[in-house]
């Protein structure tokens, strides 16, 4: 039985994390890239910041799109403060956005765009996340063994300091990993 409807499934997304949810859905998908500056105007909300980023990855693939195309393009930002935070840009600025985190309760944001030749409809999910007290050393292990410098807030939630330091989570945690999974399944549904 096919669950999903039948498309040419695109995702516009160079994340092993977001390839590997979509992987779950059990749909066949390519995944095709093109570079956009990810830049967005100061008077939006942190829920409309990613799902404009979502549209600004759409609108590349716009005039390439085929009849049976549906194109998946996402953005995952992490708020703390009122304050995006993105991706670290070193060594130091990760294990700041870490000793930041630590001790405290944050957002993650996505917002996911669905795209075909005709229409497009977008969404975002929200999960709060909290973190336990994380000593300098976790915090340096971590940065040292795993590769924090590709991700929003300088953490995957499914490696070890989400192992070790996330207490509590309401919401998606797939959203948390860039891919808010169960809502996409429906929106694709309604699509």
């Amino acid at each position: 039985m096919e669950w999903f409807p039948k498309y040419n499934y695109i995702l516009a997304s160079k994340s092993p994390r977001r390839q590997q949810l979509l992987n779950s859905l059990g749909i066949e998908f390519k995944v095709q890239l093109k570079e956009v500056e990810e830049k967005f105007p100061d008077n939006l909300s942190m829920e409309e910041i990613p799902v404009y980023l979502a549209k600004l990855k759409a609108a590349p693939f716009l005039a390439e799109l085929k009849e049976n195309d549906l194109l998946i393009t996402a953005d995952t930002i992490v708020s703390f403060n009122k304050k995006v935070l993105g991706k670290p840009s070193d060594y130091e600025d990760a294990k700041q956005m870490l000793a930041g985190l630590s001790g405290n309760e944050h957002q993650v944001i996505s917002g996911v765009c669905l795209t075909s030749e005709k229409k497009q409809t977008s969404f975002y999910s929200s999960s709060n996340v909290q973190f336990k007290v994380l000593s300098d050393k976790e915090i340096e292990y971590y940065i040292s063994k795993f590769k924090p410098l590709d991700k929003a807030g300088a953490y995957g939630i499914q490696e070890w300091i989400g192992a070790v330091g996330i207490t509590h989570i309401e919401g998606s945690f797939y959203n948390v990993m860039g891919l808010p999974i169960q809502k996409l399944y429906e929106e694709v549904q309604k699509f």
